[in-house]
């Protein structure tokens, strides 16, 4: 099993910055793909950002160029720095790890953490 713990959330002004952190732990084999997602009541969950254990990132058309994910594989953990934050940025945000124990794959979530964004 593979747990995730979100931290960084909380409430902030418009044109501010928030950097969210994920923690993996447990029985890690390997982590592959991480990312981070978002939610609002009544909406579908939506893919913020992702990350390669490579390196290579990928974003939403609505965050490119604000927000910036990083990982540390050492560390099993994800980031995301969150810049020139807007009211729509507000939800529900949630890292997702794609983990592989040596014979099969798994997805796992945090429990996730609230940004809210005042105008």
């Amino acid at each position: 099993q593979v747990q995730l713990v979100e931290s960084g959330g909380g409430l902030v002004q418009a044109g501010g910055s928030l950097r969210l952190s994920c923690v993996a732990s447990g029985s890690i084999f390997r982590i592959n793909n991480m990312g981070w997602y978002r939610q609002v009541p009544g909406k579908q969950r939506e893919l913020v950002a992702g990350i390669t254990s490579g390196g290579s990132t990928n974003y939403a058309n609505s965050v490119k160029g604000r927000f910036t994910i990083s990982r540390d594989n050492a560390k099993n953990t994800v980031y995301l720095q969150m810049n020139s934050l807007k009211p729509e940025d507000t939800a529900v945000y949630y890292c997702n790890a794609d983990h592989y124990d040596g014979k099969y794959s798994g997805v796992y979530w945090g429990q996730g953490t609230q940004v809210t964004v005042s105008s």
